[in-house]
């Protein structure tokens, strides 16, 4: 086969650092467009970002040439320097990790809904709640003590 192809949907998951509410609801706009663009930037088109004052998720498509590590680690570079510059959070950091999960192809409108109405899910539910939630839907095992940082 000559060419390379790949369709890999990517839910990537994180929270601000010890999970405090440093995004303000005027800077979340901004934010999520300036994370789609980073995204975007790095040929790991995105379909859906949003989440509230203390995290994010991003829905985007991989790109054939880019570790997952590597999306993850640029963008929140980048997207924390934005937030202390454009925000004024001095502050802001990002916690160490992530979580990413796959998505098929015929549920990438189902995550882009949840996505965009993360607002309305955090009104009853901690991040933590929902990111416990993501981590036994997909079977993954973890270790509550090392888990928030």
């Amino acid at each position: 086969m000559p060419q390379s192809l790949a369709q890999l949907y990517v839910h990537l998951v994180f929270s601000t650092k010890e999970r405090v509410a440093l995004i303000p609801i005027t800077a979340q706009p901004g934010l999520h467009a300036y994370l789609a663009g980073i995204l975007n930037s790095i040929d790991c088109p995105a379909i859906q970002v949003g989440g509230v004052a203390d995290h994010v998720h991003l829905l985007f498509r991989l790109s054939k040439n880019r570790a997952l590590a590597d999306a993850a680690r640029h963008t929140k570079v980048e997207s924390s320097k934005w937030m202390k510059d454009r925000s004024g959070v001095r502050m802001f950091a990002w916690q160490a990790g992530y979580g990413a999960f796959s998505v098929s192809a015929s549920h990438v409108d189902s995550v882009a809904d949840y996505i965009r109405n993360q607002a309305e899910h955090h009104r009853s539910r901690s991040f933590k709640d929902e990111f416990r939630t993501l981590l036994k839907r997909y079977n993954l095992k973890f270790d509550e003590a090392c888990m928030w940082d």
